[in-house]
């Protein structure tokens, strides 16, 4: 019996693929940037054409249980996959943006087989030699996205469970620190923990004033996401 072939790239018009049949095509994405505390994960994945992988999309909309049966199976059939992080002293040194722009860069370099194009979650794409391509909400139209968006999104939930273990006052393993009302409420009746990230708002709201005040030009700016 024939293996069906999964379309690799399901939103995208073959008339508009940024890349011809002879590039290696990696798919980018982050897991972690909204969130109050830990680092920022990214992955990189070249999926392998004959070697297809069912239920691949967007890793926000696949249950934890989904997410944690795929990632394995990716790690397996893909071509080649790496994940990387950029951690908290990271990213309050040089903002999120940039930090997730670091972590993608070093997925992509870490990769065993050297892409010619890195399709990139979103709008933006880090800065590298491999050529890059943006594509929003690429996650759920192009499998190697997809497929990168579920490594980095489970690598990231097993660094909070053990971050959990570290600092169970805080119920990193329930909201993975994103800023839910029970991250919020934890951190006003504790403080901040050494993994916060002190330049985000909440956290930095809750330092004494002296050390909030030397956070200067950092880019304050965050997003409560989802706690997936």
């Amino acid at each position: 019996m024939r293996t069906k072939k999964v379309n690799f790239y399901p939103g995208l018009k073959k008339n508009a693929y940024p890349f011809t049949p002879d590039d290696i095509v990696c798919g980018v994405d982050e897991a972690g940037r909204g969130p109050l505390a830990g680092p920022v994960f990214a992955a990189a994945v070249i999926l392998h054409p004959d070697r297809p992988i069912e239920g691949l999309r967007d890793s926000k909309k696949l249950t934890a249980e989904k997410r944690e049966a795929l990632a394995p199976q990716i790690k397996q059939y893909a071509l080649a996959w790496a994940i990387a992080e950029c951690s908290h002293e990271e990213i309050d040194s040089i903002n999120i943006l940039q930090a997730t722009m670091l972590a993608m860069r070093r997925a992509v370099e870490a990769l065993s087989t050297m892409p010619t194009i890195a399709l990139i979650d979103g709008n933006r794409s880090p800065v590298m030699q491999v050529r890059c391509h943006p594509i929003i909400e690429g996650d759920d139209k192009v499998h190697a996205i997809s497929a990168a968006s579920i490594l980095a999104k489970t690598a990231r939930d097993a660094a909070l469970v053990s971050l959990h273990e570290l600092y169970p006052q805080y119920g990193f393993d329930q909201h993975k620190g994103y800023g839910t009302a029970l991250h919020l409420a934890r951190l006003r009746e504790h403080g901040a923990c050494p993994v916060h990230r002190r330049s985000f708002a909440p956290v930095r709201a809750t330092l004494p004033v002296a050390v909030a005040n030397t956070i200067v030009g950092m880019d304050m700016s965050f997003d409560f996401g989802e706690a997936a």
